[in-house]
């Protein structure tokens, strides 16, 4: 199957509220497809903070007059609908505004919480029209996406405002597709996106929280026909869905005791996928794994976040006497590298002949007599 063509993405121009970016080479068709979704995310599926309801001391409701104020509820509910947040935190946040005497009310004279800064400081808000005249708000402040119609006063404490919240940071997106050339082929696609915000994020930024959207999304229609981890009373497994690249890596990648890789290996299970796919007791089936090899797989898996949390090495031992071979003896606490020299030999040691396997049995005995002796 040939591969599919890699673009390179330009940035041609990026300021804090318009971005420029080119796209090539794309596969023919590819343009569209790729242009027309992430248009559609940017407009509507990005994060971003608005003012969501307001409490005005000197209103009741949207239809009330304010004494000395030049413009009506309505006008002034308006004007606070265009106020932009950048949000520095996912929680939902109080402003305030104590506005006295005659002069122009800006977005600038409102008070923010630490974690939201307000963009567009020089945004009209009011006129005072006289030295005796005063504004008083509160501002509730939330995040979301998209959207939010002004919604029915019903549950809002008495003299809360509900606001038409517009939480999208992107204003506009134009794309363009045009035709490219790579070496003799001429109907590869060139995308050209423009991005519009309102200033919270770059154009950049925005795109790049759109793709993130997309690819959330698309992961999961990939995971179909993906092997499936076997839940925890099967084998090992968690039970999500395992990435080819986890599926396919090899044993090796484990770290796992000369003992233990040799036993996999000599049974032929050569990926983490493979071992994955195997019971518990299919595993402890296998010669010379037991209960130690079994655990230890099962906390390099833990350490990867490939099985869930759980008491490991609880069971205790438990062994048919008969050729020692097969027998897997508990641990000594004090066996220490010792251990893992003699895990290493004993790994080698079955893949020679049986003649020679007893020989070198012997001279450990011998050796480890010896060194008791003195």
């Amino acid at each position: 199957m040939t591969d599919f063509q890699r673009p390179t993405i330009e940035v041609v121009e990026s300021d804090d509220t318009y971005a420029r970016i080119v796209a090539e080479p794309l596969e023919p068709g590819f343009g569209v497809t790729i242009g027309n979704g992430l248009r559609r995310v940017l407009l509507s599926s990005l994060q971003g903070a608005a003012v969501t309801s307001v409490r005005i001391d000197q209103a009741q409701h949207e239809f009330s007059t304010i004494e000395h104020v030049k413009e009506d509820t309505m006008e002034l509910l308006l004007n606070v609908k265009e106020i932009r947040l950048r949000a520095l935190s996912d929680r939902p946040a109080k402003m305030y505004l104590d506005f006295t005497g005659d002069g122009e009310v800006t977005a600038g004279d409102i008070e923010v919480p630490a974690d939201y800064d307000v963009i567009n400081q020089d945004l009209h808000l009011a006129t005072l029209t006289s030295g005796e005249g005063r504004l008083t708000m509160e501002f509730n402040v939330d995040r979301g996406r998209g959207y939010q119609p002004a919604t029915s006063t019903d549950g809002l404490p008495l003299g809360v405002i509900p606001v038409d919240a517009v939480f999208t940071p992107v204003r506009k997106v134009n794309y363009q597709v045009s035709k490219t050339r790579v070496g003799q082929i001429t109907d590869y696609d060139r995308l050209t996106l423009e991005i519009w915000t309102d200033g919270t994020i770059s154009g950049v930024e925005a795109l790049s929280q759109s793709s993130d959207v997309l690819m959330n999304q698309f992961a999961i229609f990939s995971q179909l026909g993906r092997p499936q981890l076997p839940s925890m009373d099967r084998g090992l497994g968690s039970g999500s869905m395992l990435p080819p690249d986890i599926y396919n890596m090899p044993i090796e990648n484990l770290n796992l005791s000369v003992r233990a890789y040799n036993s996999l290996k000599r049974t032929g299970i050569m990926t983490v996928g493979a071992l994955l796919e195997r019971s518990e007791d299919e595993l402890l089936g296998i010669r010379n794994f037991g209960r130690k090899s079994y655990d230890e797989v099962k906390e390099k898996l833990l350490e990867m976040g490939l099985v869930e949390e759980g008491e490991i090495g609880a069971q205790s031992y438990s062994f048919e006497p008969g050729d020692d071979e097969d027998e897997e003896m508990p641990e000594s606490p004090a066996a220490g590298p010792a251990r893992d020299e003699e895990e290493a030999g004993e790994g080698l040691a079955s893949q020679l002949p049986p003649d020679l396997r007893r020989k070198l049995r012997s001279m450990m005995a011998a050796e480890s007599g010896g060194e008791e002796s003195r």
